[in-house]
């Protein structure tokens, strides 16, 4: 088997380097395309708004004015934060005559964020 073939880097000549395991790995990995919506997704969660909104949705859904009241920020700022957590379908929202409810769009978003705050208090 040619490492070379797995990696535009040159080859190492470390002899502890276990073919098969490196074979195993290449084959287990998800396609490029996979692993960069993998990146996006976990970007959307590096911004601290957009935790406290999700945060907020563990209670009930919500609509704009209350999460905005509850973090002391503006309508726009938090309309904005909740673009982005919709289009990563991290948020579902319905409407109730003019009215919009924003709620987590499944039971993942919360598993997400508590794996990632176990992860945090270990």
């Amino acid at each position: 088997m040619d490492l070379d073939q797995f990696s535009p880097v040159p080859r190492c000549d470390c002899p502890h380097t276990h073919p098969s395991l490196i074979a195993d790995a290449h084959q287990d990995m998800p396609a490029e395309e996979m692993l960069y919506d993998l990146a996006e997704l976990y970007k959307v969660f590096g911004d601290s708004t957009r935790i406290k909104i999700l945060y907020a949705l563990f209670e009930a859904e919500m609509c704009v004015c209350d999460i905005a009241a509850l973090l002391n920020m503006t309508q726009s700022a938090i309309s904005h934060q909740l673009r982005v957590l919709k289009q990563s379908k991290l948020v579902k929202f319905r409407r109730e005559g003019k009215a919009i409810f924003y709620s987590l769009a499944d039971d993942h978003v919360r598993t997400i964020i508590d794996m990632g705050m176990e992860h945090l208090c270990e």
